[in-house]
């Protein structure tokens, strides 16, 4: 062991190596770090494996490249929570300098609420504020409105969705006092007008999008329980979560509209931007105008608030709604396409990889990203024999990479979540497989 310790190069003769590729500094720093981490395999006594100075060089070329990369997401879950959620729209950022917070026609300091705001206003017919994703609205919500006060919440709506989101952790940290009532399964609407007293300062209704308790169930109407809300003067705010803007009953979706919900007497809602309303990662709160400038006037507003590019970013999807050009949404447009339209697109692909070793074959794809569970759409897949496990990472380490999944221990791909600009390098990216 002393003597493979011995044998490691100083940091100064792998910088010499190294650094008219890289900046001295850099190279300095991974080399120290590299022979730190050896040292301490050797003393495990591991075996050796690429030279230091190589070690080095890899983790110095990893570094020159972004982290951030294009992926074609290929296993027909079209809000991929980890490639991103919701695909986008393909837009520039503006270079340079841009009027978030100018106003041009009056020539003095403007609000960076106007440019999605002024979308959502028209979209909605409701005063509407963005923050950073939908947790972020939901505390912000109950932070304003109910800090140090009982929120009514039912107990089957006490949710946990993605990466440990739960609906009473983030009421604690709100300062909001959590009231339960009903049961898990049923909850009427006598449960919440005997839970209402001096303290209740919001009534909270959760979508459960991620999913679904059958049997003997029962909840309230929204109508009902607007129609309470308004007869104690206190507000009803629910948190829709994926944020569907249109009807997509027609593809296969039954998921709750925005707009339904407003209608219903709803005085506050809230949901993702890069969920079904297909745009980027933001919160969105929508809802009675007395209550949204109290959200704007709180402090943590600007603590959460969205940067330039999500404004651009966002106010191109919703410009998309207005317009009646939803089409050109990637979610929408990938959530709307047939089988048949699938399975022509796969026998394409297969045919230009002619030596691959694959079938087409019927399955399912899914909305994701924590909505419509149990909602899934028929497709077709290319189904590719082999080591499925083997095949699937050397996919995975493409570039572009490309990442599908594994059923029936088989490689499958879906094309209902790959884009047609993607299908040339989809076709390379299988070609090399054979």
């Amino acid at each position: 062991m002393n003597q493979r310790l011995r044998e490691l190069p100083s940091v100064e003769e792998i910088a010499s190596r190294l650094e008219g590729r890289y900046p001295r500094r850099l190279v300095v720093s991974e080399a120290r770090r590299v022979l730190t981490q050896l040292r301490a395999s050797i003393r495990g006594g591991q075996p050796a494996g690429d030279s230091p100075e190589d070690l080095v060089a890899a983790e110095l070329d990893r570094l020159s490249r972004p982290s951030l990369r294009h992926v074609i997401n290929a296993t027909g879950v079209v809000l991929h929570t980890n490639l991103g959620r919701a695909p986008l729209t393909r837009f520039i950022p503006i270079a340079g300098y841009s009027n978030l917070e100018y106003n041009l026609a009056e020539g003095r300091r403007g609000r960076r609420d106007v440019h999605a705001g002024g979308l959502l206003e028209r979209l909605l017919e409701r005063t509407a504020i963005v923050v950073n994703n939908n947790a972020a609205a939901v505390y912000l919500a109950l932070n304003e409105l109910a800090a140090g006060y009982e929120v009514l919440v039912s107990r089957g709506e006490l949710i946990e969705i993605g990466d440990g989101f739960r609906i009473p952790e983030i009421m604690a940290r709100s300062g909001a006092i959590l009231r339960e009532v009903g049961t898990t399964n049923r909850t009427r609407l006598e449960d919440y007008r005997s839970a209402i007293n001096e303290r209740t300062r919001l009534l909270l209704r959760v979508h459960p999008s991620n999913f679904q308790i059958r049997g003997f169930t029962e909840k309230p109407e929204l109508k009902e329980l607007a129609a309470l809300a308004r007869e104690r003067g206190i507000p009803l705010y629910e948190d829709l979560g994926s944020g569907c803007m249109i009807d997509l009953r027609r593809f296969g979706i039954t998921e709750p509209l925005v707009s339904e919900s407003l209608a219903a007497g709803v005085n506050l809602v809230s949901f993702s931007g890069d969920k079904l309303l297909g745009g980027p990662q933001a919160g969105i709160l929508a809802g009675d105008a007395q209550l949204v400038a109290r959200l704007r006037r709180n402090p943590m507003f600007r603590a959460l608030r969205v940067d330039k590019l999500i404004c651009q970013a966002l106010e191109q999807t919703l410009r998309a709604y207005l317009f009646d050009r939803a089409d050109e949404i990637p979610a929408i447009r990938m959530l709307a396409q047939t089988p048949d339209e699938i399975r022509a697109r796969a026998e394409r692909v297969r045919t230009r990889a002619p030596n691959l070793r694959a079938e087409l074959a019927p399955g399912e794809s899914v909305a994701g990203g924590g909505s419509t569970p149990e909602q899934a759409l028929p497709t077709w897949l290319i189904a590719v024999e082999g080591d499925a496990v083997e095949l699937e990472r050397r996919l995975r380490a493409g570039n572009p990479p490309v990442v599908a999944r594994i059923s029936d221990e088989r490689l499958v791909l879906d094309l209902r979540t790959v884009l047609p600009e993607e299908e040339d390098a989809l076709v390379a990216a299988l070609q090399a497989l054979s």
